[in-house]
């Protein structure tokens, strides 16, 4: 994996980190995503699952790439990753009014 796109993912993963944090710890989801999540903080956890898989396949791309377990650390975090999307899908559909639901 080259340095550039290695830099570019690992910020890529901290920012959606970052929204995942202020997802599941104040209920605040990003403003273009508002009207379509429903339950923020499932969402909030989908998003930090996609960024630890981000990571997963960070480290095993760029570190852990010479060795045998390289494609096989990669696949287990397209995995991670696909789960990842899962829950931040179930948060856009589960969960009934938001707004009832944080108390606004």
């Amino acid at each position: 994996m080259k340095p550039y796109l290695a830099i570019a993912l690992a910020l890529l993963a901290l920012l959606i980190a970052a929204s995942g944090v202020a997802a599941v710890t104040r209920g605040w989801v990003l403003p273009m995503n508002r009207r379509h999540v429903r339950a923020p903080r499932l969402y909030g956890w989908g998003q930090l699952v996609v960024a630890f898989a981000l990571c997963w396949q960070l480290v095993f791309g760029l570190v852990i790439s010479d060795s045998g377990t390289g494609p096989a650390g990669t696949l287990i975090g397209g995995v991670i990753l696909l789960a990842g999307i899962v829950v931040m899908m179930v948060g856009q559909l589960a969960g009934g009014n938001r707004n009832a639901a944080d108390g606004l």
